[in-house]
């Protein structure tokens, strides 16, 4: 039966076992949106800008564990929408991003909008399709979900011409192209286990590989089985309880030196669901490139990604959750010295966790993190923008190792009000909490209109200190006293939540936090709190005074 194209791609998407799409109109789509008018099993989320589009997109994936899709239209859209794409590929995020695009009569006049995005995209997308013949959408979309979902997840690009959306088919819907097997790396965990057996100092890195809830169960079990110490990547620090004896702390941002150096004293490293990036080994210094110092086995589902930067001893192609399950079925006996070297790693970041109030009395974003400790549920959703307010949530909030924890690995802005809202669409019965400085609530904060057209109850708190606080940190560190290009004037934050139909609270000091934040949590639909913090704590770690000197 012959169909318009636009209403084959509509069924195409159904088929693949996508729900929600989010998009800002575009003429360039049109047919499209048509297409979606009628497809109740398919919810259309428009967005106030293509990249809070695109950032939902990719919250959506980091939650579901199921691609995030995106419509923009050409040109402008697209390139709006290519933080996210950038964003994906540096996390390792399954997207879709559908561009629509010039007829295909005027491809390469350089027309109104025209863009080439197979070279726009090729640094950052696994692959850019342009469909130019109806017949081929099915065939096309199904690869697309294939190669975003795996080995390493990431973003692919789909160009529409919008004159072919409007053309006539008689293809088919394919179904979903079935995801490859990966192994378990069974024939190498007798190696393993006896590597692990001989070793007094081991450390486990753990990554994204393994958030599943499948994921952290089985990463608690090997923890457990064989008395492993688990360091979590950046932004990774809900995947396993931070309570545990074995928990000792994430390799982020700027972590403290005697962290790092604590974990140099290692003797094994067995990284396990992470891609060893530039934040994760502290700049390549730790595993050190091209030869660690400490035998390294790497536990990854893509081999182009094991060896690829370091010499890797063991190096084992297998599915992470597979692999942690397989091993702690097994057992070892760890030598009598393993349980000092867990308690040297683990105590320094237990003394850390609870926030104490500073000296100074000044509000920083350690009094919400406080106040929200043993007041929300273990299934709660944090999200966090890039910045360093973000601080205070990774070192002094226990992660349960259920809680939900969305930020961007590859530290783009932005993201915050977008993902909550995200988030808060995929589970609205679970409470979606976001920390987002005044750059980024500026950047992307008008997503609230989304949050409150779709009755969607997130709580958001701005760390309003009047700075690209982070950049001004790095700023100070490099040329003392010469503030320039890092000043912000803002809003009130509270009385613009409310233009939009949301909640405006503020907490100027400490004594305030408390209360106000319970006051957020309890009160129905989405809320803004305008958090006063004070510029002098430029990171959990820092004082600005001290910066430079």
């Amino acid at each position: 039966m012959a169909r318009r194209a636009a209403d084959l791609l509509v069924d195409c998407l159904a088929q693949h076992g996508t729900d929600r799409v989010f998009c800002v109109p575009g003429e360039s789509y049109l047919a499209v949106l048509d297409a979606l008018h009628d497809r109740n099993a398919i919810e259309t989320v428009i967005c106030r800008h293509e990249g809070g589009a695109g950032f939902m997109g990719l919250a959506d994936a980091k939650v579901s564990g199921q691609p995030g899709i995106v419509f923009v239209s050409r040109g402008p859209g697209a390139t709006n929408a290519s933080i996210a794409v950038h964003v994906a590929e540096q996390d390792a995020v399954p997207l879709i991003l559908f561009i629509g695009q010039v007829p295909r009569a005027e491809v390469g006049r350089r027309s109104f909008q025209e863009v080439d995005y197979a070279k726009t995209f090729s640094d950052m997308a696994k692959g850019v399709w342009v469909i130019d013949d109806a017949d081929r959408i099915p065939e096309i979309l199904a690869r697309a979900y294939a190669v975003a979902k795996a080995p390493t997840p990431g973003p692919v690009v789909i160009v529409l011409p919008e004159d072919m959306l409007e053309d006539m088919t008689s293809a088919e819907v394919i179904e979903p192209i079935a995801a490859p097997r990966v192994a378990s790396g069974a024939e190498a965990l007798e190696d393993v286990v006896a590597r692990l057996a001989r070793s007094e100092r081991p450390l486990v890195i753990a990554g994204g590989g393994v958030g599943s809830p499948e994921g952290r169960a089985a990463l608690l079990a090997a923890s457990e089985a064989h008395a492993l110490p688990v360091a979590l990547t950046f932004k990774r620090q809900d995947l396993f309880p931070n309570a545990h004896p074995n928990y000792v702390g994430h390799l982020g941002f700027k972590i403290p030196k005697p962290m790092v150096d604590r974990f140099a004293e290692s003797d094994l490293i067995l990284a396990v669901g992470t891609r060893l990036g530039e934040v994760t080994t502290q700049g390549y210094t730790f595993p050190a490139t091209p030869v660690p110092r400490q035998p390294l086995i790497h536990v990854y589902d893509d081999p182009g990604k094991i060896g690829r930067e370091f010499r890797t001893e063991l190096p084992i192609v297998a599915d992470a959750t597979a692999f942690l399950r397989a091993l702690a079925g097994r057992s070892s006996t760890a030598p009598a010295a393993r349980k000092a070297w867990i308690e040297r790693l683990h105590a320094p970041v237990a003394a850390a966790m609870p926030w104490a109030a500073p000296k100074d009395g000044l509000l920083d974003m350690g009094a919400i993190v406080a106040a929200l400790v043993g007041k929300v549920a273990d299934d709660t959703i944090f999200i966090t923008d890039a910045g360093n307010f973000s601080g205070w949530l990774h070192r002094h909030f226990p992660f349960s190792g259920k809680h939900l924890m969305v930020g961007t690995v590859g530290g783009a802005m932005g993201l915050g009000m977008p993902a909550a809202v995200a988030a808060g669409l995929r589970h609205p019965d679970r409470t979606v909490i976001t920390f987002i400085g005044d750059g980024g609530m500026l950047m992307t904060g008008s997503e609230l209109a989304t949050a409150v057209q779709y009755g969607v109850p997130i709580k958001v708190f701005v760390s309003n200190n009047g700075s690209y606080g982070t950049i001004r940190m790095h700023q100070e560190k490099s040329y003392k006293g010469r503030v320039h290009g890092t000043e912000l004037q803002n809003p009130d934050f509270a009385r613009m939540a409310e233009s939009f139909g949301a909640t405006g609270l503020t907490i100027s000091t400490i004594e305030e936090a408390a209360e106000i934040v319970a006051e957020a949590l309890e009160t129905e639909g989405p809320v803004v709190v305008d958090v006063h913090t004070t510029l002098e704590h430029i990171s959990p770690f820092a004082n600005l005074a001290d910066l430079g000197n």
